[in-house]
């Protein structure tokens, strides 16, 4: 009996001459060891190697690996979640040298299992199980060539294993004034024979006035992309609003058995759709398939390996912890050992995330939650119905960082709280939320001790919504965002000064700080230090008032990285330069606001703890009709 072999991954190499990320797809280099650690001492890969989408060109007398993260095979993860039982590698060569293949363990030790010498032109096929990957490990090749160059292509891990699940998907990208990242992104989906081999639709919800469908290059790609794409049009409903729309349209539609959720300012690497939707016809429960994010203005670096939830806290987390964000630049698969273990996920970000039809129709749709933590929140909410999450390796794409931005102290810090701590009422197994009350006090006392007022204000109407019931999420979302912005006219802390005519002179000049010593590095005291610092700052902001100069002129000019909860404190006022570098902001000390917020987080934060059984109750008995197709259709346009 013949046996049919498909495919789940392609051998791919970069679609732009973009050298930064050759590093992705092939280590070409020449690694020797220092201490205990790897370093590069010799870059050999070049973009004039790449000789087409899936054909590489080796020099002669050269060694090229291709335990890359997007060509090496993460056999734990398929051993882990699907029926693969097998794989079989396919790879053409042609000119003479040795094909070598290799696994690594858990550990990222590597294991040499099979080595093919080659003449001419060589189409080999090695079969490989896929059953010792309990805890870790991948499967790559590597090429050695002989006197003359060798080109590689035709790559692909193909398995024999039945497909569980035969359906496409369909792709629903929330926008909001980034028309021409949605027509680049339009442009590599339409392009790729491959991806819309899986693929049925493309929803683009637009909720901005900067329009998809304007934007120059729209219609060439929506006439090739032809009935396959729809473009809605409806007001700013946040991020959750637009996922909401793109997964009850696909309920709606009846085609696909998935849903990919891809955020608007990325560039998509177009194989990983295809390897999101063929994992997902493998494994062996429907489950959310997330995928990775690199930082979009420094394409090499990862910026997590698994999200995580710490329940206790509740706060999410990247892991590893210790070794993200992670460059590849210096230090690529095989000398990364800890890339080599499993990691699962408690949930991925939504900024490419494949879920399940039968997901959305057994759990609803997403949280009313505008933006932050929606995504979290589902894959929790999610596996309480049996549905894991794992983020694939070798699936991702290229994002804005968020490192860079000031999110949690302007308008956003209403949704960091809000959905924080509604996610922890219906999903938290601690009494009371855990630690997540005084944590989230803490946070009020950071912002207020550094003179942030604004996004305590923020923080402090969260508290009241969620103490008002569950009915609030869906009754605010058409008009929270403009009274959340309407209320920073409020706080000069947010005017952004950006001309030298509007930045004032400082008392006393621009400071620049070395990492205090006794410090846990750049993070602040920690233990008896912080006790201490948090006592003084505290009894200081309270008791004193600021010296009149520093309020009639900025005290002092801080760098961002200067800015930070443990440094503002020392000073009556200072101009700290915002994250994107564009201007600077301006940061008053107040006597009378300082007691009167840090009064009211604490009596927030009581009675949030108080009704904690009460709340958890309300939230969860509501959480079916929030989520509800019918009730997100109320703010659908007709």
């Amino acid at each position: 009996m013949s046996l049919t072999w498909n495919e789940i991954q392609r051998v791919v190499f970069p679609q732009d001459a973009d050298p930064d990320v050759i590093s992705l797809y092939v280590d070409a280099d020449v690694w020797a060891k220092v201490g205990e650690r790897e370093v590069r001492v010799s870059d050999r890969a070049h973009l004039d190697d790449i000789v087409a989408r899936d054909r590489f060109r080796i020099g002669a007398g050269e060694r090229v690996s291709f335990a890359s993260y997007f060509n090496a095979f993460p056999a734990s993860y398929w051993q882990q979640w699907t029926n693969v039982e097998r794989v079989r590698l396919t790879v053409e060569t042609s000119g003479e040298g040795t094909l070598l293949v290799y696994r690594s363990t858990a550990q990222g030790v590597p294991q040499r299992v099979a080595s093919e010498p080659f003449t001419d032109t060589v189409v080999h096929d090695i079969e490989l199980p896929v059953t010792s990957f309990g805890d870790g490990g991948w499967y790559w090749f590597e090429v050695v060539a002989g006197d003359s160059e060798v080109v590689v292509g035709g790559g692909s891990w193909t398995t024999d294993a039945p497909q569980l699940r035969s359906g496409a998907a369909s792709i629903g990208i929330t926008t909001f004034n980034k028309p021409d990242y949605c027509v680049r992104t339009l442009d590599a989906l339409a392009a790729d024979p491959t991806v819309r081999d899986v693929l049925d639709r493309v929803y683009i919800v637009d909720q901005g006035n900067q329009k998809v469908r304007d934007e120059a290059g729209f219609e060439a790609v929506a006439a090739e992309l032809g009935d396959a794409l729809t473009v809605i049009e409806q007001p700013n409903l946040g991020g959750s609003g637009g996922f909401a729309r793109s997964m009850a349209e696909t309920l709606d539609a009846g085609e696909s058995d998935f849903i990919i959720l891809l955020d608007d300012d990325v560039t998509i690497e177009p194989e990983s759709i295809a390897r999101a939707v063929r994992f997902a016809r493998h494994t062996t429960r429907p489950m959310i398939v997330g995928g990775h994010m690199f930082d979009l203005l420094n394409r090499p670096v990862l910026h997590a390996f698994a999200e995580t939830v710490d329940l206790k806290p509740f706060v999410w987390r990247a892991q590893p912890h210790e070794s993200v964000p992670h460059d590849f630049r210096f230090s690529n698969l095989r000398q990364t050992a800890w890339m080599h273990a499993r990691m699962d996920a408690d949930y991925n970000g939504w900024w490419f995330c494949l879920i399940p039809t039968e997901v959305v129709r057994n759990v609803g749709l997403s949280l009313p939650a505008f933006i932050k933590w929606d995504d979290a929140e589902y894959c929790l909410r999610a596996r309480g119905a049996g549905y894991p999450t794992v983020t694939l390796p070798g699936m991702a794409l290229w994002h804005v960082s968020w490192l860079d931005k000031d999110d949690s102290i302007d308008w956003q810090a209403y949704f960091h709280a809000r959905n924080r701590i509604v996610a922890a009422l219906l999903h938290s197994p601690h009494a009371g939320g855990g630690s997540l009350t005084s944590d989230s006090e803490r946070w009020d006392l950071k912002h207020l001790l550094s003179m942030q007022y604004y996004p305590v204000t923020m923080r402090h109407r969260a508290l009241r919504d969620i103490l008002s019931g569950p009915a609030h999420m869906q009754r605010g979302m058409p008009t929270i965002l403009g009274e959340l912005r309407a209320a920073m006219a409020d706080f000069p802390e947010k005017t952004v000064l950006r001309d030298d005519h509007d930045i004032p002179m400082t008392v006393e000049g621009k400071r620049v700080y070395p990492v205090p010593s006794g410090t846990a590095g750049p993070k602040g005291p920690r233990g008896i230090p912080l006790a201490l610092f948090t006592v003084k700052m505290t009894a200081r902001q309270w008791f004193t008032n600021p010296d009149p100069a520093n309020v009639a002129e900025p005290q002092v000019e801080l760098a961002k990285r200067d800015g930070t909860w443990f440094r503002l404190p020392y000073f009556d006022s200072a101009l700290v330069s915002t994250a994107d570098g564009a201007g600077k902001v301006r940061y008053t000390r107040d006597r009378k606001t300082f007691r009167r917020l840090l009064t009211d987080s604490r009596r927030l934060h009581r009675e949030l703890k108080r009704r904690w059984p009460e709340l958890a109750r309300e939230y969860r008995a509501a959480l079916p009709e929030i989520t509800s197709p019918e009730a997100w259709r109320e703010h659908f346009p007709k």
